[in-house]
């Protein structure tokens, strides 16, 4: 993998657990509204490239539901850490980009 492609597949990671970051902290904050759908960050691969992609949608069938703290938190958890490795792996990818340009000037 060059490293653009690891740049992007870093910020495509990144992209990613935002959403679903959003779903969960969406749902922590409304558990207890009425009528509120619990809301499902899917995840799927992209067809023919290297990454995921991430969309939002409410549970299906359901009417009101309050969603679980606890799976919610975890999901918080899991994001968090998610986002930091990628954004690690983004940054690592910058440096050695900036390296590469380095040598070329000199």
């Amino acid at each position: 993998m060059s490293i653009v492609g690891a740049l992007n597949t870093a910020s495509m990671g990144m992209s990613v657990q935002a959403t679903r970051l959003a779903a969960a902290s969406n749902n922590m904050a409304n558990s207890s509204t009425p009528g509120y759908k619990t809301l499902r960050a899917n995840l799927s691969t992209l067809s023919g490239a290297p990454g995921v992609q991430a969309s939002v949608s409410t549970q299906p069938g359901q009417s009101s539901v309050s969603s679980d703290p606890s799976t919610d938190m975890l999901t918080l958890v899991e994001s968090k850490d998610s986002f930091a490795a990628n954004a690690d792996v983004f940054e690592a990818g910058a440096d050695m980009w900036q390296v590469l340009m380095s040598m070329k000037r000199d």
